[in-house]
């Protein structure tokens, strides 16, 4: 009895293994997806309002601006939010021909604050579709029509991959940050995907109708605003679809310190969102049996990697040592076993499929140095949890 109460105890720790190997395999029948051409049925032109949120921009901003303006068409506009800006994002904004509000409010900072405040500037001239894309990002050419004409034909929100770079001739530590990014964000999203049409947004590159971020909750000052968004229209059974086949990108902090920065508020948010939403978004899933639900699910229940990869290691080497001492923790070792080996598959699957280019075997096994590297990240989290927009520093683009 009590080994099998053990074993129970540790369960919660195996799950989000089964859970990454479950999208890890379904992702491989859709491996090829990525940077093809998908079909879109013919419809007239879209009205496509490209919303960029600037907060201190203006190092970044203007590359930014040249590619969407590209790729606008007639009926199509750019809206930029300088939301408190002491920089003159504005004025270069301005200068470089895209449309220019400025909001200053100390007290409510953050990215939903300001998608809030553009969407309400487009209320006069709704569009029908609303494109949001991070002030430091460039899309792939054709992107904006295409998951425009997607977003339209769906009439859901639709997510672009999103990737981040480490550039050539890269460090190893920036290339493993790469690849779990490309796990999360292209493994991941294929995979639920193809278990239940659906994903997570990923707060660059998705576009929503306007039908849906009209009357969306954006204000809310949320440091991970998109995941919640995302979690609250699948509610609604207006579930976010993934579109491979557009790519959203940006460049890593060269910078190991300002990477480290970065990185502690993508997961001090994603922490948050699991402790938050993750009860309700099971609860319902299960209740309901709606596919996308629970492939929404099934994705929150795993932590960033890097943490949980720590969390793995400290209960495998505890339940072995354990079972050595006192049998009864040989069930329990067994099950922590069996999620090491889960989660190691997982990670290889995704090395050999999918990563490769980025990391060599030898680069693989040293990961869990780099899950040592992030501890301080997740102590930092149960100290002092992160809240509000806090840029990120990066070097200069020239």
């Amino acid at each position: 009895m009590i080994e099998t109460l053990l074993a129970l105890a540790v369960l919660p720790i195996a799950i989000p293994a089964l859970s990454l190997l479950i999208l890890t395999l379904a992702a491989l029948a859709l491996r090829d997806v990525a940077g093809t051409k998908d079909v879109v049925a013919k419809r007239p032109p879209t009205r496509t309002t490209v919303l960029v949120p600037a907060h201190n921009e203006s190092t970044h901003l203007l590359p930014t601006i040249a590619c969407l303006r590209a790729q606008l068409g007639p009926l199509d506009r750019l809206l930029v939010v300088a939301d408190n800006c002491s920089d003159d994002t504005a004025a270069l904004a301005r200068q470089a021909g895209a449309e220019v509000l400025e909001r200053t409010d100390a007290r409510h900072r953050g990215k939903g604050y300001a998608l809030a405040f553009g969407v309400e500037h487009l209320r006069a001239d709704p569009p029908d579709v609303v494109l949001v894309v991070d002030a430091d990002c460039t899309v792939s050419a054709g992107a904006v029509q295409a998951i425009a004409q997607r977003c339209v034909v769906s009439a859901r929100p639709v997510q672009m991959l999103n990737l981040m770079r480490a550039g050539a001739g890269a460090s190893r530590k920036h290339r493993i940050l790469e690849f779990a990014m490309r796990m999360k964000n292209l493994v991941r999203p294929l995979g639920s995907s193809h278990l239940g049409q659906a994903c997570h947004l990923m707060g660059t590159g998705m576009a929503l109708p306007w039908a849906l971020i009209s009357t969306a909750r954006l204000a809310t000052g949320h440091i991970a605003e998109d995941m919640q968004l995302g979690i609250e229209l699948a509610g609604a059974d207006q579930a976010p679809q993934f579109f491979p086949y557009a790519e959203v990108s940006s460049h890593f902090p060269t910078d190991t310190g300002v990477a480290k920065v970065q990185k502690s508020r993508w997961e001090h948010g994603h922490l948050a969102v699991i402790m938050q939403e993750l009860p309700a978004l099971a609860w319902a899933a299960l209740r309901t049996r709606k596919p996308a639900l629970l492939v929404m699910a099934l994705d929150l229940l795993i932590p960033p990697v890097a943490l949980y990869l720590l969390v793995l290691l400290a209960a495998l080497l505890g339940t072995l040592a354990a079972s050595l001492l006192w049998p009864v923790w040989f069930a329990a070792a067994a099950v922590m076993t069996t999620a090491a080996a889960l989660f190691a598959l997982s990670i290889g699957l995704t090395w050999l499929f999918f990563g490769r280019d980025l990391l060599s075997l030898g680069d693989l096994v040293s990961t869990p140095a780099y899950a040592l590297w992030k501890l301080p990240v997740y102590i930092a989290y149960f100290l002092k949890r992160r809240s509000g927009w806090t840029r990120t520093q990066r070097p200069s683009a020239g």
